[in-house]
Parts: structure tokens; C-alpha cells; sequence
């Protein structure tokens, strides 16, 4: 009853985040068509200006046109192409060709003149040929006193206009807020400059405290084999997972944004943008090696779980849970191995502009909820219900054994190393996943709160609605929480 609720919650969230308000007609307050046999009009218009104002500043270059009156026919076609007729509930009436070929042709001289750009939106073969003489209906025109915007007028939300510099080129995939052909901004769009560079030097010293950890207790392993047989053996791949984990991240601190993000096209007059999908070789790669081994080393803490629980549930002896250990194998390398190639399939790599390197989620809610969430949901419920079965069968077997010191002292040894390792795991896997949950539910309104804080600077429509939230660092929580699993391997290579 409580997961339901929770995933209503958040349902009701994201909805009430993404809903946009219907477009319809709205007064002309365009002070140079206030005077147009029509007093409706509709945004956008033919250039894609989502407001009046925006219109009326793009209509200011053609002015003079006007104020020369080098055709009879140029106030009407302007007004008709920057604040277009607009009859209830969704029709919308563009100059015509006709219309436009005329004034076209008696501005001409005057156009070169002053230099006026025709915009490429205006050129009359773009047009619809149609009958301009066609009364616009009365009826269905409504009559409004006064055009001026007043404090109390309803704003429309027009949702997310992708900002020029963020725009990108067809084929390559990209989508961002939900706009195809749009990328994210690099650097990290939610930090200060600051705090980037705190976050960063942080990332790199931690990943080279884990990776020193993990090389240590695979070293130890290395030195002496017989001291890590199952049920123990799994940790010996964790700690060679997360060594990798770990060397990922150094990776990313060294190369900074290099590989996570795309460089600033000024010929294109588009800025740097995080790299989205798979066409970016450095990139992949470090994704595909940074979640598989991610993934493997969260099965294989599963696997370690199985293999306790067979040992002490079921008193299989060392040799039995060896003979199982091509199944083991089999799971911990194939299933990692499945998602990453699904997730290079659906073209779902990202870089992350925090820590340089490149990984799935990242932007993508969708992906983070069924290629990171989910499957580390899984593993924690799996591996603590085993956890939790060992405990109790071991327990029982205490119970039988109290007279004997010796094997219980051994059976009590036993079990604080299970509790210990699963501690130092379960607890930073736990924060991670909270992260993770915390940022699925309040990324729409981070992302909503950050366009309404930019939308003047990028000249992109403001938000309907905002709720400012407090953006905690919980995505550098997430980084952080992950290297430090790694670092936990130091004390079970020398303690168990």
C-alpha cells in the first residue's frame, strides 16, 4: 500500500510539472495592429515568437516600410505575419501569398535601400496561396475593451523553447526537456562554477582512495588464493569491479570536460552542450565500461549473499558452492553485459559534466528509473532477504551449539563478519538509492526552477508556474556514495 502511494505521489508530480495549459486566442496588444479589422491573434506566429512583445520588437525593422507606405497593402501583411488573425477555438490566419508577392514587389527598392532582412519564414512561396479579400468571421471575433496587458493577466504557458545556442543538428539524436535536436548546457547546469571545482577535486581524491583500496585487497588475494575460497570468493570480483569503478572516475577527473561535452561551434552558433547518445567513441566507451562493471559488482555482492546463505542455510560445504561457481559467473558478466548493450541499442548515453565521465540517467528520468533504479532495487531486496535468512539460520545453529564453546565462538565470528561487510555495503547502497529516488521525484521542478531562473537571459518562454524547490547536491551525493562502496573493500580484504 505504501510503494502505491508513493508512485501515485509522484505521478501526480511529474503531472502536474509537464501539464501545459491549451493554446488559444488572446488580445492583440501590438499598439501598430490594434487597428486590424481583427482584435485576436494567436503565438506562435510564422518566425516561432511565442509572444506579443517578442513580435513587436522582430516587427521594428520593417517599420519603416510602413511609415513610407511603399505599398497600401504592407501594414496589413506585416500585422497578418507578426500578430496573425486568430478566430476561436484553433484557427489561425496567415498572410497570403498573393498578399505577399505584392508588397514584396512594391517595397523592393526601399527593402534594399535600408537594408531590411527578409526573414526566410517570409518568403512568399512559403506561403499558402489563398484569398486574403475573405472576411474574417465577426461572429467568431471577440470584442475587447483596452489591449494592454494588466498585472492580473493570465499567463499561458508555453512550455520549453530549446535556446538557440543549445539547439543541435538533425541525426544526432539529441533531446533535452523533451525537445528533439536540443542538448543540455555544459557545465553542469544546477552548480556554481564553485562548486564544480570543489565537486571535482572531491571526486578525484576519493577515486584514488578506492581504487587504492580495491587494488589492495585484490593484491591480498593474489598473494595468497586460498584465503578468499567461497563462500568469500565474490568478493575478490566486487573489489576488481569497483577498482575499475574507481579508475573510471580518476579517468573522468583527469580528462575534465573533454570527452562529457561536445565544444562550442561559434560557425554554427551553438555553445557547449553535454554529449547525448553513442556518436561520441570516448564517451561510449567510458559508459560502457563504467556501467557494466557497476552493475557486475552489485551482482556480484548478490551472488556473495547466495553464496553465504548456501553455506549457512543450507550447510553446503566449500567444494558444492565451487561446482556452482560457472553459473555464478555466468550471471554476474551476462546480465550487466545485457543492459549495457540494450541501453547502446536505445542510444542512451550521457555525459556527466560533473565528474567527466559518461554514464545513463543522467537526463534521461526514464532510463535512470529502468536501468539504474530498478536494478539496484533488486539486487539491494534480493540480497538482504538472503542476508536476512542466513542470520536467522545461523542464529539456530547457535542455539544447538551452546555447549560448544569452540565452534560457537567461530559461528560467532562468523556472523560479525557477515553483519560487518553487509553494514559497510547496505548503508552507503541505501543512500545512494534515497539519492536517486529524491532526484526522480524533484528533477521536473529543478529543471522547470532553472528555466525560469535563465529563460530572460536565453530569450526563451518563462515557466506558467514555478515552485522553487532547494536543489540539495544530491546528484554529487550519488557520485560520491558510489566511490565510497568502493572504498568499504579496504577493511573486507583485511577482516574477513
Amino acid at each position: 500500500m505504501g510503494m502505491f502511494v508513493f508512485f501515485v505521489t509522484c505521478s501526480l508530480i511529474l503531472t502536474l510539472i509537464q501539464g501545459h495549459s491549451l493554446f488559444t486566442c488572446e488580445p492583440i496588444t501590438v499598439p501598430r495592429c490594434t487597428g486590424m479589422t481583427y482584435n485576436m491573434t494567436f503565438s506562435p506566429n510564422l518566425m516561432g515568437h511565442y509572444d506579443q512583445d517578442i513580435a513587436a520588437a522582430y516587427m521594428e525593422p520593417f517599420l519603416p516600410l510602413v511609415n513610407l507606405q511603399c505599398s497600401p497593402d504592407v501594414h496589413t501583411f506585416l500585422c497578418k505575419a507578426f500578430v496573425p488573425a486568430c478566430v476561436e477555438p484553433f484557427h489561425v490566419i496567415h498572410p497570403c501569398r498573393s498578399l505577399c508577392e505584392r508588397v514584396h514587389s512594391d517595397c523592393k527598392q526601399l527593402i534594399v535601400t535600408f537594408g531590411i532582412v527578409w526573414l526566410e519564414e517570409l518568403e512568399c512561396g512559403r506561403l499558402q496561396d489563398c484569398d486574403e479579400t475573405a472576411p474574417i468571421t465577426p461572429a467568431l471575433t471577440t470584442k475587447v475593451h483596452g489591449t494592454q496587458k494588466t498585472p492580473g493577466h493570465a499567463r499561458r504557458d508555453y512550455g520549453f523553447w530549446c535556446p538557440r545556442h543549445l539547439q543541435t543538428s538533425n541525426g544526432q539524436g539529441y533531446k533535452f526537456f523533451g525537445i528533439d535536436q536540443c542538448a543540455p548546457p555544459c557545465p553542469n547546469m544546477y552548480f556554481t562554477d564553485y562548486e564544480l571545482d570543489v565537486a571535482k577535486s572531491f571526486i578525484g581524491i576519493v577515486s584514488i582512495f578506492c581504487l587504492c583500496a580495491t587494488l589492495f585487497t585484490f593484491l591480498t588475494f593474489l598473494i595468497d588464493v586460498k584465503r578468499f575460497r567461497y563462500p568469500e570468493r565474490p568478493i575478490i570480483y566486487y573489489s576488481v569491479c569497483y577498482s575499475i569503478v574507481s579508475l573510471m572516475y580518476f579517468i573522468g577527473f583527469l580528462l575534465g570536460n573533454r570527452t562529457a561535452c561536445n565544444k562550442e561551434d561559434e560557425k554554427l552558433q551553438i555553445g557547449e552542450t553535454v554529449v547525448l547518445g553513442s556518436q561520441n567513441k570516448a564517451c561510449t566507451v567510458l559508459f560502457m565500461v563504467l556501467y557494466f562493471f557497476t552493475m557486475a559488482g552489485t551482482v556480484w555482492w548478490v551472488i556473495l549473499t547466495i553464496t553465504w546463505f548456501l553455506a549457512a542455510g543450507r550447510k553446503w560445504s566449500c567444494e558444492a558452492i565451487e561446482q556452482k561457481a560457472m553459473w555464478f559467473h555466468a550471471v554476474a558478466w551476462g546480465m550487466p553485459g545485457f543492459l549495457t548493450i540494450m541501453l547502446l541499442a536505445m542510444n542512451k548515453v550521457e555525459g556527466d559534466n560533473i565528474s567527466g565521465v559518461c554514464f545513463v540517467g543522467l537526463y534521461d528520468l526514464d532510463a535512470s528509473q529502468y536501468f539504474v533504479l530498478l536494478p539496484l532495487c533488486l539486487c539491494v531486496f534480493i540480497g538482504l532477504s538472503l542476508l536476512l535468512a542466513c542470520i536467522i539460520s545461523l542464529n539456530h545453529v547457535r542455539q544447538v551449539i551452546q555447549h560448544d564453546g569452540r565452534n560457537q565462538e567461530k559461528l560467532k565470528k562468523f556472523m560479525i563478519r557477515i553483519g560487518v561487510f553487509s553494514g559497510l555495503y547496505l548503508v552507503p547502497l541505501v543512500t545512494l538509492l534515497g539519492c536517486y529516488v529524491y532526484e526522480l521525484v524533484y528533477r521536473r521542478i529543478w529543471e522547470t526552477t532553472w528555466v525560469f531562473d535563465h529563460c530572460d537571459q536565453y530569450h526563451i518562454p518563462c515557466p506558467y508556474q514555478v515552485k522553487i524547490k532547494l536543489l540539495i547536491n544530491s546528484y554529487l551525493n550519488t557520485t560520491i556514495t558510489e566511490l565510497i562502496l568502493t572504498g568499504m573493500l579496504y577493511y573486507v580484504g583485511n577482516h574477513i
